[in-house]
């Protein structure tokens, strides 16, 4: 057994927090002791595994401010998990000593993790470098985030093992960090796919008082398109809901009746750009006139968003460049076809034309590919088949949980070391 703690700004909703709670519901599957460390978790906008005593988490410096007269977000991001990070080395180590520490986002705690008591091995997990994620900005954005930047770059290198989510991210990592002589392994995030079989089990057991509990009612002959992901601009809904308006120009009467685009996004109300662009896609919505046929959610809960990918018949994916990206791959075990932009993650786990279509980031691209499968039933069938085997395949729970537990134990064995580059 390997006692591992893992180190997590925000255990909220979204792609990293899947990913980590998966990677500890794995472990701990594996007969591992894993217990999670935060600067927030807020019960009512988090994944249920991490409050129905599924996994021990532990919140530390939520006091702090995320902010400073509405700025410096990165800053005190960076100061709070220092907090978390002084945390773990001075006071939980003293009560009980760990293995393995892994974090992941932010790496400006390793340097102190380092010093924890018995010196537990650090795995540090890139979902993408944090420099590039606000790298929009004038002088002073740059001059602020200069010493961040190199900080993140200096703090990545002192892990004992550097993981990242797709090729892509391996890519972005090296021309990044171009002082870092090492190459990370890929570690694709994977499905929880027995909650799906679960749940999937207790739908056919009784469907029709299974969707009583539908966050949505829809038209019995409704065909749905399903557009998963945060209140972010980046995420680009708006290029979903100009590519559903494009459709309805192409379609008769009576198959646009049927069409319904839900747009299911994470929300929380601390983070000002998710209300900012919930109201902007509702003010879209209007000004194309589609509020018969769309209907935007805010922070479904796991078995509501189970229920949506059980109602639809297309899933919708539109960000661009998406460091890895875990909704196609719970579109396709849900035998879902998937559209997606054509970059980033989605085109390691997106075959074109066979799981679904990969297209360029326009919305006639993407009404081209809604209305093909619309109207063909057995490529939408087959598309489903396919993606479900793909998952099965390629991207399951069993390999993921199987390469984590040889991670854990090779490290604390001194098996591993980082790969240099040559």
């Amino acid at each position: 057994m390997v006692r591992i703690l893992f180190l997590h700004p925000d255990l909220g909703i979204g792609g990293a927090e899947r990913l980590v709670v998966d990677a500890a519901l794995a472990l701990r599957l594996r007969g591992h002791d894993v217990s999670f460390l935060t600067n927030h978790h807020d019960p009512g906008h988090c994944f249920k595994e991490t409050i129905d005593g599924s996994l021990q988490v532990k919140v530390v410096g939520d006091w702090i401010p995320r902010k400073i007269f509405g700025r410096f977000y990165a800053f005190c991001a960076y100061f709070r998990m220092l907090y978390a990070a002084f945390f773990a080395s001075f006071y939980l180590s003293n009560k009980e000593q760990y293995d393995v520490i892994f974090c992941d986002q932010i790496s400006i705690g390793i340097p102190i993790l380092r010093m924890a008591r018995g010196r537990p091995k650090i795995v540090f997990y890139c979902h993408f470098p944090d420099q590039l994620l606000s790298a929009e900005g004038g002088c002073l954005k740059k001059l602020y985030r200069a010493p961040l930047n190199f900080l993140e770059e200096l703090t990545v290198g002192l892990s004992d093992v550097t993981l990242v989510n797709s090729k892509f991210t391996l890519r972005v990592f090296q021309e990044t960090f171009r002082r870092l002589n090492l190459v990370p392994d890929v570690l694709y995030p994977s499905l929880n796919t027995k909650y799906f079989d679960d749940m999937q089990h207790k739908m056919l057991s009784n469907e029709a008082e299974f969707m009583t509990s539908s966050p949505v009612d829809l038209p019995r002959n409704s065909f749905v398109f399903l557009d998963i992901n945060r209140y972010e601009r980046k995420k680009n809904h708006p290029l979903a809901l100009k590519a559903f308006c494009q459709l309805s120009k192409t379609l008769s009467v009576s198959d646009w009746k049927r069409c319904r685009l839900i747009v299911a996004g994470g929300y929380d109300t601390r983070v000002q750009e998710n209300v900012e662009h919930y109201t902007e896609l509702d003010e879209l919505v209007k000004e194309k006139q589609l509020q018969d046929n769309v209907v935007l959610l805010r922070s479904p809960s796991d078995d509501e968003k189970f229920m949506l990918l059980h109602m639809a018949h297309c899933l919708l994916y539109t960000p661009a460049n998406e460091h890895f990206g875990i909704v196609p791959l719970e579109g396709m075990y849900m035998s879902k076809p998937v559209i997606a932009v054509n970059s980033g993650g989605p085109t390691e786990t997106i075959v074109h034309n066979s799981t679904g279509f990969l297209c360029e980031p326009k919305e006639e691209a993407f009404s081209l590919a809604m209305a093909n499968v619309l109207k063909d039933d057995r490529l939408r069938e087959r598309m489903g088949v396919m993606g479900h085997k793909r998952v099965q395949q390629k991207f399951s729970f069993e390999a993921f949980a199987q390469k984590l537990d040889d991670l854990v134990k090779n490290v604390t064995k001194n098996k591993i070391s980082p790969k240099k580059d040559k």
